[in-house]
């Protein structure tokens, strides 16, 4: 090989294609988790919205909706008295949540002291 195709070798190295610019990870799943979720934290959301109006706010201060998955809508309550409270309308609330919501299939209210 004589010099000038060492020359042409070494500038074809050198302007190869680059590949495509790396993409960070957490671009990808911040992209996926808005596609896929979206769906289930409107409805989350709204559900969280009927909840404030169902309960009276002395009530509605000292507790938040959690999470919401099988069938269970899981609620954090500040104090085991306003636990209580709860649970004595859980039932109500339940049929509410369910009239109004019927594709959440919520079939269950826990409350948990924390």
């Amino acid at each position: 090989m004589n010099s000038n195709e060492q020359l042409a070798n070494s500038v074809k190295w050198r302007t190869r294609a680059k590949p495509e610019e790396a993409v960070k990870l957490g671009d990808i799943v911040t992209k996926l988790m808005d596609e896929q979720l979206s769906g289930q934290q409107a409805r989350f959301e709204a559900i969280t919205e009927l909840w404030q109006q169902l309960l009276p706010v002395n009530l509605y201060q000292h507790c938040k909706i959690v999470d919401m998955s099988n069938a269970e809508l899981k609620v954090l309550v500040d104090s085991p008295s306003y636990a209580n409270e709860l649970r004595w309308c859980s039932s109500e609330l339940l049929e509410q949540l369910q009239q109004h919501y019927p594709r959440a299939r919520i079939k269950k209210i826990k409350f948990t002291v924390g």
